[in-house]
Formats: structure tokens, sequence, C-alpha cells
């Protein structure tokens, strides 16, 4: 057989980055498989891994905890203490949730557990440190924008006069988009209970926004 004949019958190298005729496509890892893949490693003592998980998920529960707490410095606290307490439990997660999940948990429980003798109050400065809508100027951006960016903020510093309570709730309930079954269980309430809260909250809220936006 000629050169040119064995070179035709030779299948063509896949171009770089191309997959296979007739190869199945790599999946692509979910989240899930992600977070379960950094705690094995983890677990085996690759501390690179842990900080990877740590990465992941440390602004998503700051901002929340601020939101929590009303307190910006807080919640960086809280963060902290909670990624610690992970990593010394790591072993006994039973992965019957997510990572973010339980880690949420585990930092819900130590803010409510801060005995704290008055209301938090939040300042515009919190809420930019939690990555929170900050008003600008109307010469810099369309009119529109700038008054949705002021109502945002305005929502951000009614919640903070909320009871904790029903601050709880509604941080769980609008922000983490937990449903009323994972509310109760996370609080340690009646599903009813809940239900009643929310409803006290957001009615509160309005009255809140009402006033506020009446009085600008």
């Amino acid at each position: 057989m000629s050169s040119l004949a064995i070179s035709a019958a030779l299948p063509l190298p896949a171009a770089a980055g191309a997959t296979p005729r007739g190869a199945a496509a790599a999946p692509v890892e979910d989240d899930r498989a992600l977070d379960d893949r950094l705690i094995d490693r983890s677990l085996a003592g690759d501390s690179a891994s842990y900080g990877e998980l740590v990465g992941r998920y440390q602004d998503r529960l700051r901002a929340s905890l601020m939101r929590l707490t009303g307190s910006a410095e807080e919640a960086e606290d809280v963060a902290q203490e909670a990624f610690v307490q992970a990593y010394l439990k790591l072993s006994t997660f039973q992965r019957t949730s997510r990572f973010y999940t339980w880690i949420y948990r585990i930092a819900f429980n130590q803010a409510i557990s801060k005995n704290r003798k008055k209301r938090p109050r939040l300042s515009l400065t919190a809420v930019q440190d939690a990555g929170g809508p900050e008003p600008v100027a109307e010469s810099d951006c369309p009119t529109t924008a700038t008054f949705q960016d002021e109502r945002a903020r305005l929502l951000h510093e009614a919640i903070a006069t909320l009871e904790e309570d029903h601050r709880q709730v509604i941080v769980l309930r609008e922000f983490e988009e937990m449903d009323y079954q994972q509310i109760a269980e996370l609080i340690g309430a009646p599903i009813g209970t809940v239900r009643s809260r929310l409803f006290r909250a957001r009615s509160q809220l309005k009255e809140t926004l009402a006033s506020t936006l009446g009085e600008t």
C-alpha cells in the first residue's frame, strides 16, 4: 500500500479543544458536585480546597448576615467564625443539604445567639460594604436608575428597623429564598409562626417605606 493510501486510512487528529467524533462531551461539573469534591479534598488535608470553598460563598454569606444583623462589622466577624466552625466540624457534614445551607445555619445560629442590647441601625456605609446598591448622582446615570438605587437603599434601612424576629424571616424568605418549612426548621418555630412574622414584617416595611417615600 502506498504512503498516500496509508495516510488516508488513518483518522485525522482532533483539533485542539474539539471533541473527537463519536466521543461523548465531558460533563460539566455542577455546583454541588464541585462542593463535594472540595469537601473531600479538604477532609484529606488540602487546606487550599477549603479556601476555595470559602471563596465561593463568603461574599454571599456576609451580605446576608449584614441584612440580618444590621452591622457590616458584626457580619464579617460572624462569617469568619462560621467558616472556622464549619472547618472544624466538616467531617460531621452529612451532605443532605447544600454546603451553603449548612454553613448558613451555623452562621445564623451564631448571629442570633449574640445578645444585642439595642436594635441595630443600618448605615449607608454598611450597605455599601455588603455590596448593596449605592446611590449615585443624577449626572452619573439615568434618573430611573438613580431612583431605583435610592429605593433599594431605603428598603435595606427599613429592614434594619424591624424587630429581630421579623428581620430574620424577611431575610431568609426574600433574600435567601427559603420556603416556609426551611425557615421554620432553621429558627425552630412552627410554620404558622413563620407566616405570622412574615405578614407583620411586610406590613411594617410597607408602612415604613410609604412614610419615608412620602416625606421625600
